[in-house]
């Protein structure tokens, strides 16, 4: 007896088409037409560094993300003194990266700062009973909609971003893209992407049918961005 895993396996197996699309005449020169079309609409001015990190602030605050500008020299202290005001106690970073290492520095001697101590299931009571909040660096991000294009990786895992009700993103200005097809484009994601990608725009809502709009009801209930504006210089 075949169980329903293994049923709608051999459903899904049976309807897939006989041919894949490298193997159906044409296919390869069709989808080439539809690159160029796609590269054709996002084709034009590019909006430069400035008005990048102009839109991508707009974006965030509207979708109720607090955002903040800061030098490299500048943002250690900047977060630690919004953390304390904000009454956080406990943040999970990556102490071995050096945004990590740097936000650590400059935490109060009250706040603990602690690392993600996986597996998740021998400390899931744990991390959403007592961590307030956890701090990212992303990899990228989207101006024209204000989104954080987050790696996820051993020493910072989704978790970090979805689970404590305050998420902490620093993203570097020099790193926006215009769109999301330049995003697409210039981190070459057809040749290979990341095995998870975290698209992130501003705190988690929801609403019911009345359309009343909750904030943390399926992820964090604040989001706070840094724009960090000026790298160190080596």
């Amino acid at each position: 007896m075949m169980n329903a895993r293994e049923r709608m396996l051999g459903k899904l197996r049976a309807a897939a088409p006989a041919q894949t699309a490298s193997e159906v005449p044409g296919a390869a020169a069709a989808i080439d037409v539809l690159d160029a079309r796609i590269d054709a609409h996002y084709a034009g001015q590019r909006p430069d560094a400035a008005a990048r990190i102009d839109a991508l602030e707009t974006a965030l605050r509207a979708s109720r993300a607090d955002v903040w500008r800061a030098t490299a020299a500048e943002w250690p202290a900047l977060l630690a003194s919004k953390l304390a005001a904000h009454g956080v106690k406990r943040l999970l970073l990556d102490k071995a990266a050096s945004e990590g290492a740097a936000l650590a520095g400059a935490l109060p001697a009250d706040m603990e700062s602690l690392p993600f101590a996986g597996p998740l299931e021998a400390w899931k009571g744990e991390l959403f009973r007592t961590v307030d909040a956890g701090f990212t660096v992303a990899r990228s991000g989207i101006a024209a909609t204000g989104t954080l294009i987050l790696a996820p990786d051993a020493g910072t895992p989704r978790t970090v971003s979805l689970v404590p009700p305050l998420h902490i993103a620093l993203v570097y200005a020099d790193t926006l893209h215009a769109t999301l097809h330049d995003a697409a484009r210039a981190e070459h994601w057809a040749g290979g992407m990341p095995s998870n990608l975290v698209l992130a725009s501003g705190p988690s809502k929801t609403s019911d049918i009345q359309q009343t709009l909750a904030f943390g009801a399926h992820g964090p209930r604040w989001m706070w961005v840094v724009i960090v504006t000026e790298r160190n210089k080596p």
